[in-house]
């Protein structure tokens, strides 16, 4: 997500200010946080650590997670061919252990660790994967002789400094979505993320490097359809990739995470009112408007890494664009964590407010349902107060994650077997599992008050276990509160309420 480029033809996008703007508290929002592993940007700090301290590391990040009342993790694991999980499709990442190919040691794997201990916090899990990216810097890279790369060295080219896939192969396509089957089948997650390019973004001068692919699969397509022949490759994986899902465990939703700008305006009267120097459709060969249309994908996360009233790119603008062009497809909105900055020579950028304002103006628009951060480490630097300006202006309260409208939703059962006891100064209420269940939320309404479980200030805990302890107090007495569970299913979807009594 980070190391997003653009064209200096203008930075980006609008004017309006949405200070002030008081609005209810939502039960249901994506808050999501990028987790980037790649370079150890978030996490691991260090590939020096050892298994213990990564672990550490990820419990006291996720601790934070929940702090900032965010719900949702997007975790890299595959930044360049490469695993933070073991595989036998793709070796190890460097930047786990500071060498391809190396196993943590001791062994341990990190996903389904991240997994368990995300589910005891109430978090859900979008797994990251970079599909075309092989070798981020082929001047400084020491290859793991189990890479794709070694084995099969006819299906990649050299764009700059970097190795990438040749998004023309179909043996290329075929490799990519047994690598997302690989860990849909075996990993408990909640969606399948990409991230903002197949093709990667155009070096000046340079033409991408797939002449001999569009002389042996270009088909239909002639010589002056080579960007329609580039776009169609890059339709064909997402298509098999959200088949490849479906097949497996349909519940699973597939997110992209495009560049911001689909086209300008001056290209496609259907663009947006922008002028960046690179955009989707005409540099990435990515079609995302196809895909919503076409119900490829279940979510779609533009970056906006800008501030509003940017000239080039507006985030205002941006945001209603997207919104007016999201063809029934679930609407989040990347945001910038990383641009916060005392010295940014950007004056909307120095402090965490800009931040605000965007979510004030999200939460304007029918169609945006929340909004994923890049990236994790901001977290822990806090910059600017971001903590406080979040946690006390727009997210006083958790908020469930969405379900998505274009998942079947999956019904739990109801919880059975409730009870409730005050025993030594702590309140312990316990029930039996509940099918379909992934987690439960507890519910808690003071005595004589209606009880409304639209309301996120209602919310008491949300667990994946069938008990859960905490002190008796005067805010938790069962004498002067009542308590209420539902079952939440792996679509998001809730069951109606059982009553403790």
């Amino acid at each position: 997500m980070k190391g997003i480029r653009y064209s200096v033809m203008g930075l980006i996008l609008v004017m309006l200010s949405t200070a002030g703007m008081a609005q209810e508290q939502p039960k249901r929002e994506m808050r999501a946080v990028w987790i980037a592993t790649v370079e150890n940007i978030d996490w691991p700090s260090s590939p020096m650590l050892s298994t213990e301290m990564q672990k550490r590391e990820m419990t006291t990040l996720l601790d934070l997670v929940r702090e900032y009342h965010l719900n949702t993790i997007v975790l890299q694991i595959r930044p360049a061919a490469d695993a933070f999980y073991p595989s036998a499709l793709e070796p190890w990442s460097q930047w786990l252990t500071g060498q391809q190919g190396s196993a943590p040691d001791p062994w341990y794997d990190p996903l389904a660790f991240v997994i368990s201990e995300c589910r005891k916090r109430g978090l859900d899990v979008h797994v990251w994967l970079n599909p075309y990216r092989a070798i981020r810097d082929t001047t400084n890279h020491k290859t793991s002789p189990d890479h794709p790369v070694l084995l099969h060295p006819e299906w990649f080219v050299t764009y700059g400094t970097t190795r990438y896939f040749d998004p023309g192969l179909p043996a290329v396509r075929d490799h990519v979505t047994r690598v997302v089957g690989d860990i849909v089948r075996r990993y408990d997650i909640d969606a399948v993320h990409m991230d903002d390019y197949f093709y990667p973004y155009r070096i000046a001068g340079i033409p991408f490097p797939d002449s001999n692919s569009f002389a042996s699969q270009h088909g239909e397509f002639s010589d002056l359809q080579r960007d329609d022949w580039r776009r169609n490759n890059v339709d064909l994986i997402i298509k098999q990739i959200h088949d490849t899902i479906q097949s497996i465990k349909p519940y699973v939703e597939f997110g992209i995470s495009p560049f911001g700008v689909w086209r300008n305006i001056d290209k496609d009267p259907a663009g947006s009112g922008t002028r960046a120097g690179q955009t989707n459709y005409d540099d990435l060969f990515a079609d995302i408007l196809k895909w919503q249309k076409e119900g490829w994908i279940h979510y779609i996360t533009p970056q906006l890494y800008w501030q509003i009233g940017m000239q080039v790119a507006d985030y205002a603008i941006l945001a209603d664009w997207w919104n007016r062009n999201t063809f029934g497809c679930q609407l989040y909105i990347g945001q910038a964590f990383y641009r916060i900055n005392p010295k940014s020579p950007v004056k909307s950028w120095r402090s965490s407010m800009e931040i605000i304002r965007q979510v004030n103006l999200n939460r304007s628009m029918s169609n945006i349902q929340g909004s994923m951060f890049f990236s994790a480490k901001y977290l822990r630097t806090n910059p600017r107060k971001l903590k406080q300006k979040l946690t006390g202006r727009v997210y006083p309260l958790p908020a469930l994650p969405p379900n998505n409208k274009r998942i079947i939703p999956f019904h739990p059962g109801l919880p059975s077997g409730l009870s409730s006891v005050a025993l030594n100064d702590t309140i312990i209420l316990a029930w039996e599992k509940a099918a379909n269940a992934k987690n439960y939320i507890i519910y808690r309404f003071r005595m004589g008050k209606q009880a409304d479980f639209s309301k996120p200030e209602n919310i008491f805990r949300v667990t994946p276990d069938t008990s859960f302890m905490f002190p008796e107090n005067a805010k938790t007495r069962l004498s002067k509160y009542n308590y209420a569970i539902t079952s939440q299913s792996m679509t998001n979807t809730e069951s109606e309420p059982v009553y403790f009594k």
